[in-house]
């Protein structure tokens, strides 16, 4: 988590919403990191988690990230809950619950949905004051 965290503070050199993530191997190594970048591409679809899947596939020369685990700062969002499912990534690991749009057990439970064609096992709550506050300060400035 300190490395989806480290991640998070990245994203606010480019005003986004600190958000980060990590896809480690099944040996633990890194395979790809990812913050949000939708002000700094203009690009919607660039949440951590997608762009941390996005990286890991592509060193892995394979969509399929199976063994793999994802850890994120935030709870994901119903996009990036289905870009996990699609990847089968088979573990998510995340710090703060994102009761307005979560979708790992808040709001939706896309993540566990048994009638997609894979589940995934969710570990929520890691560092989840640490992860709380950087988006409270964050959203306490900007709003």
């Amino acid at each position: 988590m300190s490395l989806a965290l480290d991640q998070a503070q990245l994203a606010l050199t480019t005003a986004d919403v600190p958000i980060g993530a990590v896809v480690l191997g099944p040996d633990g190594e890194i395979l790809g990191v990812g913050r949000n970048e939708r002000e700094a591409h203009g690009d919607p679809t660039a949440h951590a988690e997608v762009v941390a899947i996005r990286a890991a596939a592509a060193k892995l020369g394979e969509w399929r990230l199976s063994g793999c685990t994802l850890v994120v700062t935030l709870e994901p969002c119903t996009m990036c809950a289905g870009a996990i499912v699609l990847a089968r990534i088979p573990r998510v690991v995340f710090g703060a619950w994102d009761e307005k749009a979560g979708a790992a057990g808040s709001v939706f439970d896309v993540l566990r949905e048994r009638r997609l064609n894979h589940w995934v096992e969710v570990f929520p709550g890691v560092r989840e004051d640490e992860c709380a506050a950087l988006l409270r300060d964050f959203f306490s400035i900007h709003r």
